[in-house]
């Protein structure tokens, strides 16, 4: 017993001893170098989203940081061909789910209003103001309706999404503008408590924003919120945007596409203000939220750092973690069970909280 117990002890009392240094001004390590990795499927995750990260390459982090527009004609260019894509994807999406996508204009903002073929009546009364997602530059116009098709699909609910302005030619403050005037009109023709409002990564960073701007119009907020994988906090900031670098097979890193987007959506604005980095802000008098997240995903501490904001603001806040995930991967490969589950459960959300 004595073999097993001194060697623990002596580890726990150098632990305790170098905290006791650092809080005295002692020498402080606040770099880890950790070195190569070896990094295996997780086998946790689902068959699809395992399969799907073993039939792909490694992410690039050096590759990344190197592929980012350096003008406004280069970003045009980047969100064109980006835009085809989504464009295509979505169109097919929306045959194959039977949802219906019209074209309209709300206090001179483009919105999309899409039907489910069947609605769930306890969804009758209820709209779901969906914000897409792209980093704050991509995936606008008809190349914005991917996540608010599964919405619309699996929680069999209308949904109205928002084509808010972006950047190069509409910085911030456009984008939160263009969501407080479509929300201003649909506050005069039905109840703040039968809508929800949210999103995936812009989209729920975006989302959070709002419902601060809300609270400072003195607007009433909406009966629930989606923060999905939000980009809550603009700055590279979170513990995840240096342990999950290079492991997030869709973000990969900050130091590329991220780091240019954020300055482009900011405009020369801080970017801490809360309204572009909403965790940086007061979380008072927020709706109930749920959030999702995964173990690979860069923004792993923006949901987490966002969750403890809102829980100490005595909020309701339902955070969902998944295995493996890499960031926004459940409407990525929306056929694996994590998708399924976390929209199944979004659902479930929005019937207990919405009236």
């Amino acid at each position: 017993m004595k073999i097993i117990i001194a060697p623990i002890l002596a580890l726990v009392c150098a632990f305790f001893l170098a905290t006791v240094a650092a809080a005295d001004g002692g020498k402080q390590n606040d770099l880890w170098n950790i070195g190569a990795r070896t990094i295996p499927a997780p086998t946790g995750a689902s068959l699809k989203l395992r399969n799907a990260i073993m039939s792909a390459p490694a992410p690039n982090v050096a590759t990344a940081r190197q592929n980012v527009p350096k003008n406004e004609a280069e970003w045009t260019a980047f969100i064109a061909e980006m835009d085809e894509i989504y464009t295509s994807e979505d169109s097919a999406l929306a045959k194959q789910l039977s949802v219906s996508v019209k074209r309209d204009e709300i206090n001179g903002v483009n919105v999309h209003h899409l039907m489910p073929a069947v609605v769930d009546p306890r969804h009758e009364n209820h709209l779901f103001i969906h914000l897409h997602g792209g980093a704050y530059v991509v995936g606008g116009g008809d190349a914005s309706l991917g996540e608010s098709i599964l919405i619309a699909d699996r929680a069999k609910i209308s949904v109205l999404s928002i084509d808010y302005r972006m950047p190069p030619k509409h910085p911030f403050p456009a984008a939160v503008d263009d969501v407080v005037a479509v929300y201003k009109h649909l506050l005069r023709i039905r109840p703040a408590k039968s809508m929800a409002l949210g999103g995936t990564s812009a989209g729920g960073g975006l989302s959070l924003a709002s419902v601060h701007r809300f609270i400072q119009l003195g607007l009433e907020v909406p009966g629930a919120l989606y923060a999905g994988t939000p980009w809550a906090d603009l700055t590279k900031t979170g513990d995840s945007q240096f342990t999950n670098e290079g492991i997030d097979r869709v973000l990969v890193t900050y130091d590329g596409i991220l780091h240019g987007a954020a300055r482009l959506y900011a405009g020369g604005h801080a970017l801490k203000d809360p309204l572009i980095s909403p965790v940086y802000g007061r979380f008072e008098g927020f709706p109930p939220v749920y959030l999702v997240t995964g173990t690979r995903d860069l923004f792993l501490s923006d949901t987490a750092r966002t969750h403890r904001k809102l829980r100490s603001a005595g909020i309701i806040a339902d955070l969902n973690v998944y295995e493996g995930m890499s960031h926004a991967g459940y409407s990525i490969l929306p056929t694996t069970l994590e998708s399924l589950q976390v929209y199944t459960e979004l659902n479930t959300f929005l019937i207990e909280h919405l009236q």
